[in-house]
């Protein structure tokens, strides 16, 4: 339950950040993705049913505010939660530094994905013109990425719930 309150918290957070900032600053790649950043600390630092959940309601969240296509976000939360879940019990040690490449990663494959299904996979798609500003969103997300890991591990903390995987 705390897990569930913890992210609920940073994720309304996330959510305003990023549905306010646009508004703010004309050159949306400055804006960093931090629900990715969420759902990538979720995979590589708690495992099981429950966090997966929370990453496809994440990604849900998002469809509701900002998504063009319903389900879209859900899903794609869902496969860089899996990703990183992978990569996790792959890896001997999750540090910040794998955080923030599976962020940069999970940032560029989620935005190419919703681009080619919104193209309908066609040969003339747009992803050319796009993949300057998504490489600088990806990278600026990545450079956040381990702020927001320790703000989580601190909340974490304060909560009671362990900060990393127990096998670490």
């Amino acid at each position: 339950m705390r897990l569930i309150l913890l992210f609920a918290v940073f994720l309304v957070l996330g959510l305003a950040f990023e549905s306010a900032v646009p508004h703010m600053v004309s050159f949306r790649a400055l804006i960093p993705n931090l629900i990715i950043i969420l759902v990538v600390d979720l995979g590589l630092r708690h495992h099981g049913v429950l966090p997966a959940m929370l990453a496809f309601a994440m990604g849900y969240a998002t469809d509701a505010l900002a998504g063009s296509h319903p389900g879209l976000n859900a899903f794609m939360m869902t496969m860089v939660f899996v990703v990183s879940y992978e990569i996790s019990t792959r890896l001997m040690v999750t540090n910040a530094l794998v955080g923030a490449t599976v962020v940069f990663f999970g940032v560029i494959a989620t935005a190419l994905a919703t681009v080619a299904l919104a193209d309908g996979f066609s040969a003339h798609s747009h992803t050319g013109a796009l993949l300057p500003g998504l490489t600088l969103e990806a990278a600026i997300s990545a450079i956040v990425a381990p702020f927001i890991f320790s703000m989580l591990a601190a909340s974490k903390r304060m909560t009671g719930l362990p900060v990393r995987p127990m096998r670490e």
